[in-house]
């Protein structure tokens, strides 16, 4: 493989096509095992309607979540259980995809792994195809495996556990970015590749390939042992690629340059055949068990998501060169699974929606009496323009703790959550959060003053709070009583006329409204996060929502903690909570195995730990 990737056109290999005769053989074979006892299941599925399919959610001790979608019917006594790990950043229910109704983000309409497996199943008739989407409680499986002990012979553990759970036959791991992590730590955890894996599929996600981890040695005897084994890469040239006009990718990382270190060590004991259809070149070897597919990026955009679900690459890197398939698929557009696509996302059944709970009226923020001397929230804004960060920041933090704030930044309401756990068992949980955004100044001369984490996390400890999760941000806005639409400034905005510019815009569109109602639509919230480890001094931040749901800014830790700008809002909650009605610590929750669903959706989270990284 030579530096610029590029091969001469040659016919092509990348479409999958089964003749006349192959058909009459599969659908012979097809009608014999119909009629075939399957093997016993043993986890306990709930039947959906639409799609005739089944689901069964597995919740793991540390944090892990699975869902397994079947067959409604179990027709064949053989089964393909497709193991597909989540990218950094992206739940279960987002990696299975919807139709994107208005009430979920965008993340939800870029991968569709259950709508592909649903075409994969209307093509294939000669197995059942199961699908267990698996997430870690990071959202990274990277970080997973450099945080927990033994991660990688638990990951092969939890493979195994779920083949004998649906009693599968075969099984195929697929994965896309940082989910590769999980397909190499499962590697990791073998001295020889099983049998019973016989397909491999990473949509831009090999970056880890290692031959100081073996995976070369374990990967090629793997590949030789039965003809049934296949090794697919799919990637596409992330060299130059831009994001805010600064490259993406390293001199040595990135897909295009992990493939071609595969790609030139496996050739040293493998000869491949070099093919080119559209954008992709194309490198196969072993009658097409390992090959390696990387689109050319002529335009130079970013293609990371585009490869898995806008151009099919789930259902190709499953279905190229299988028997049994009797139609086609490209890796282009269009989607070839649209018709499979369902209208609204799965639903964890151990998260439930949270909603206002109106017993709890008349707490406030833990600060004193606002000073009769006190500067108002324009006077102040005048004073603290052109002080430098540090010092802008110092005074907002002086101003807010001695009391310098309006009733909106002092209410607090309580909103309740439930959960059910791994035992059946229902918990009902009452956390309390501002009704509003701090701001500086009185009832009637305020302006919400956006703040670093480090200054959010002094005001914290001040007044008996904490930062509040991504999910807590999710649950505001489900409970809410007061929703507006963002309104996303450009111009200066890390400066104190952004603040106040923006500020006038948010008033004028809450015109009418109770100042006491719990609101949403005014600010993206400093959140904290297990992410936080992933990189030191940064800012997490996420939400600001649109009116159905939708979120502007998903969970994001790309900026420097002394970075700020007027999108960013400080929403406290208290440090003390009810959990069936028993009053907790908001960080004891955080660090409960199972109560730490009521808060988190990355499993348990120590607050405290984050601090000592220095991460705030």
């Amino acid at each position: 493989m030579n530096e610029a990737f590029h091969v001469s056109p040659t016919k092509s290999m990348g479409v999958l096509k089964v003749g006349s005769s192959s058909l009459a053989i599969v659908l012979c074979f097809a009608s014999m095992v119909s009629n075939c006892i399957a093997q016993p299941i043993s986890a306990p599925f709930q039947a959906l309607a639409k799609f005739n399919e089944q689901v069964h959610w597995r919740h793991e001790s540390n944090g892990v979540r699975a869902l397994i979608l079947a067959p409604n019917q179990w027709m064949r006594d053989r089964r393909c259980l497709v193991i597909y790990a989540t990218p950094n950043g992206n739940s279960i229910e987002q990696s299975l995809g919807c139709n994107k109704p208005t009430s979920v983000d965008w993340r939800f309409d870029i991968q569709h792994v259950a709508a592909q497996i649903r075409w994969l199943r209307n093509q294939d008739t000669s197995m059942d195809y199961i699908l267990a989407v698996v997430q870690s409680p990071q959202l990274s499986w990277p970080e997973f495996r450099r945080t927990k002990a033994d991660a990688n012979r638990w990951i092969m553990n939890f493979v195994e556990s779920i083949r004998n759970e649906v009693s599968a036959t075969d099984v195929v791991l697929a994965c896309h970015s940082g989910g590769g992590s999980f397909l190499w730590g499962w590697m990791n955890a073998h001295e020889e590749l099983p049998n019973f894996v016989n397909r491999m599929v990473f949509l831009d996600a090999n970056y880890s390939f290692s031959t100081e981890d073996g995976h070369d040695r374990k990967l090629l005897p793997w590949l030789t042992r039965t003809k049934d084994n296949a090794l697919i890469v799919i990637a596409y040239d992330d060299r130059e690629i831009e994001l805010d006009g600064k490259k993406v990718v390293g001199k040595d990382g990135g897909t295009y340059r992990a493939t071609q270190r595969m790609q030139q060590i496996f050739s040293l004991q493998i000869p491949f055949s070099e093919t080119q259809e559209g954008d992709f070149c194309n490198w196969l070897g072993m009658q097409g068990r390992i090959q390696f597919r990387v689109h050319q990026n002529p335009k130079n955009q970013i293609l990371h998501t585009a490869l898995v679900g806008e151009m099919n690459g789930l259902a190709f890197g499953l279905a190229v060169e299988k028997n049994g398939v009797v139609s086609e698929v490209h890796l282009s557009e269009p989607r070839v699974y649209s018709e499979w696509i369902q209208a609204e996302p799965f639903q964890d059944p151990r998260f439930a929606s949270a909603f206002l709970d109106r017993s709890h009226k008349g707490m406030q923020l833990n600060l004193p009496p606002r000073p009769s001397e006190a500067e108002m929230g324009s006077q102040f804004c005048e004073r603290v323009a052109k002080l430098a960060l540090r010092q802008r920041e110092a005074e907002s933090v002086k101003a807010i703790l001695e009391g310098n704030v309006p009733s909106i930044s002092r209410d607090m309401v309580g909103i309740n959550v439930t959960m059910t756990d791994k035992n059946g068992r229902a918990h009902q949980a009452t956390y309390y959060v501002m009704s509003d955004y701090m701001a500086i100044g009185s009832d009637a001369d305020y302006v919400r003053i956006p703040l670093t984490p480090n200054s959010a996390i002094q005001i914290g400890d001040k007044v008996n709070g904490e930062l509040i999760t991504d999910k807590i941000s999710d649950d505001v806005y489900s409970a809410s009583e007061c929703r507006i639409d963002p309104h996303p400034l450009t111009a200066d905005r890390d400066q104190v006329s952004a603040f106040v510019a923006h500020n006038i815009a948010i008033k004028e569109s809450l015109q009418g409204q109770r100042s006491s109602q719990l609101v949403v639509g005014i600010k993206k919230d400093i959140v904290m996060t297990n992410r936080l480890k992933e990189k030191s001094h940064r800012v997490a931040i996420y939400g600001w929502h649109y009116r159905d749901g939708r979120v502007i800014q998903p969970l994001y830790i790309g900026h420097v903690d002394w970075y700020v700008d007027y999108s960013h809002g400080l929403r406290v909650m208290s440090n003390r909570m009810l959990v069936d009605g028993v009053d907790w610590k908001v960080r004891d929750v955080l660090l409960h195995e199972e109560f730490c669903e009521l808060l988190s959706r990355e499993g348990t989270v120590d607050v405290d730990a984050l601090r000592s990284l220095s991460q705030w």
